[in-house]
C-alpha cells in the first residue's frame, strides 16, 4: 500500500515508477514462459513473430498478454 501511495505521488511530477517497472518486467517474463511452454506442449521447437499486448484490467491492475506462432523447425 505504500507503494502505490508513492508511486501515486511520483506520478504527478514525473519520472520512473521503478517497482511498477519491475513488475511489469516480471509478467513479460512469465507470459513468455507460458507462451513457450505451451508451444511445447503443441510439439513445436520455435515461436516466430512473438508480439507483447499490456491492457489496463481494473484500479491499479494489468494483464500481460504474450502470443506468437508456434512451428516446428527441421
Amino acid at each position: 500500500m505504500g507503494r502505490d501511495i508513492g508511486a501515486g505521488l511520483k506520478s504527478l511530477v514525473g519520472g520512473e515508477l521503478k517497482d511498477y517497472t519491475k513488475m511489469i518486467s516480471e509478467a513479460r517474463e512469465e507470459a513468455l514462459k507460458r507462451m513457450i511452454q505451451e508451444a511445447e506442449q503443441l510439439g513445436a521447437n520455435a515461436v516466430v513473430n512473438v508480439r507483447f499486448s499490456t491492457s489496463h484490467v481494473v484500479g491499479g491492475a494489468a494483464e500481460i498478454l504474450a502470443y506468437g506462432t508456434a512451428v516446428k523447425v527441421r
